[in-house]
């Protein structure tokens, strides 16, 4: 075996292994973050089985905390207590943007739930070209150093598409978010547009 043959066996195996390496992170990454979602509405659970049961005083902290709004709504409305979610939260737009903190701690994403985090608009586009629309909330968020997405530019987030008749807390199918699109490289239409072509598109 030559010495070319045998350094392109060699970078074969290490690209197979890194591969192999970085599915077995990424899927332990996964588990952990489950696992500390359930725990951060733990406490929710066992009061839920006391004899003293849930009150809306013990809801509110977990709805203004937008890792925990999400499931929180979504076990209150397994157990029969959505009257316990606080009104001013049981909005399309803070469950979307909900949804997209929790999408972006995900470790294939941003691996981090963003420091700080902004609704700008809804944008609404022509499905078909026969004036079906679909809905995309855009917010903009950033983080801060020492993370790695770290700047002064404030990045695009994009959670949709919606219906007209979408409630709070549906789930959006094309939460995405490219952290190259900056707000001052990329304006709200223009991500919603490729948003909606390569993500929810592709995902029918």
């Amino acid at each position: 075996m030559d010495i070319t043959t045998l350094f392109v066996i060699t970078i074969f195996v290490f690209i197979i292994a890194f591969a192999a390496f970085r599915l077995f992170d990424v899927k332990k990454k996964k588990q952990k973050l489950e696992l500390e979602r359930s725990a951060r509405i733990l406490a929710l659970y066992k009061k839920a089985e006391s004899t003293k049961g849930l009150t809306a005083d013990d809801i509110l902290p977990y709805a203004q905390n937008v890792l925990t709004r999400y499931d929180t709504f979504l076990y209150l409305r397994e157990v029969d207590q959505l009257h316990l979610f606080p009104e001013e939260y049981n909005t399309l737009v803070k469950g979307a943007e909900s949804s997209l903190a929790v999408w972006l701690e995900f470790p294939t994403e941003l691996d981090a739930c963003p420091d700080e985090i902004e609704y700008i608009k809804r944008v609404t586009i022509d499905f078909d070209g026969r004036n079906n629309f679909i809905h995309y909330e855009v917010f903009q968020y950033r983080v801060y150093a020492p993370h790695w997405a770290k700047g002064n530019n404030w990045i695009l987030g994009i959670v949709g598409p919606f219906f007209d008749d979408s409630k709070p807390y549906d789930f959006p199918g094309a939460t995405f978010s490219r952290i190259s699109s900056t707000v001052d490289k990329t304006s709200p239409e223009e991500e919603v547009i490729w948003v909606h072509q390569n993500i929810a598109m592709r995902r029918q």
